[in-house]
């Protein structure tokens, strides 16, 4: 069975869509998303559409903002989960429908358990909204009480920096471990990258292929440009969503 697990979507509907149909040529079977489904994007419905279509989704900080009060959010962030928020209550729109995208996010859960593995959107401490950064593995204390919390290994998003941390508190960046991990006896905890705001200089989407226990990291290419006149042309997101996209930052 092949899996694609990927996250911070982002309202980014080109991306969505390449990455859908990288993941269909590789012949995978189940498609997970960890969550920030929307936010930032100029598409956050028709995200959430195809999304609802996946075999498991978990619920992301972003996601709870635009259903709730928005905690911690930068201005700009903040300004685009109100215009995501408007988005979702259109009285425009189908009634039906939009009451099945309300609803979806409202019972997405916080994590998914099968089999030893884990899925959350933040940590396996916190899913909601702990950050795990490459640089976390300074850190020991804080490592050592999520890695308690890990049965063999954890899926996660929200930084949008993929690689996998493993239980000797190291971080491994694709690049370094030519795209690929083979999960054996150690826990790890894998970071799936982005698909609709890359941070890591790279401006492809990210996503992750499992096979058994085999990790492969992918990254594929959409219209970004296309995205970002979008994100231009609604003056309640900042253009500066659409100009880090052409940097991966």
């Amino acid at each position: 069975m092949k899996r694609a697990i990927l996250s911070d979507i982002h309202g980014n509907l080109e991306a969505l869509t390449s990455v859908l149909a990288d993941a269909e040529a590789q012949g995978v079977s189940e498609v997970y998303c960890l969550g920030d489904l929307i936010g930032y994007g100029p598409n956050p419905l028709e995200c959430i559409d195809l999304v609802m279509q996946f075999d498991v989704c978990i619920l992301g900080n972003h996601d709870n903002g635009a259903m709730f009060d928005p905690e911690g959010f930068s201005s700009g962030a903040e300004r685009a989960i109100f215009w995501t928020r408007r988005q979702l209550e259109d009285a425009a729109q189908d009634v039906e429908l939009a009451a099945r995208r309300l609803n979806f996010l409202a019972e997405l859960p916080r994590n998914y358990r099968h089999n030893g593995f884990m899925y959350v959107h933040g940590s396996a401490r916190s899913p909601l909204n702990e950050y795990i950064f490459p640089e976390d593995v300074y850190n020991a204390r804080k490592l050592e009480r999520i890695f308690a919390l890990v049965q063999r290994a954890c899926f996660q998003g929200h930084t949008h920096v993929p690689g996998v941390f493993t239980q000797e508190l190291r971080f491994l960046s694709p690049q370094e471990i030519g795209h690929k991990y083979v999960i054996g006896d150690g826990k790890v905890m894998v970071n799936v990258g982005s698909v609709g705001q890359p941070r890591d200089g790279d401006p492809r989407s990210c996503y992750v292929l499992l096979t058994d226990n085999v990790v492969e990291f992918r990254r594929v290419e959409y219209r970004l440009e296309e995205t970002i006149e979008k994100i231009y042309r609604i003056d309640d997101l900042d253009d500066f969503l659409g100009d880090r996209l052409r940097d991966g930052r």
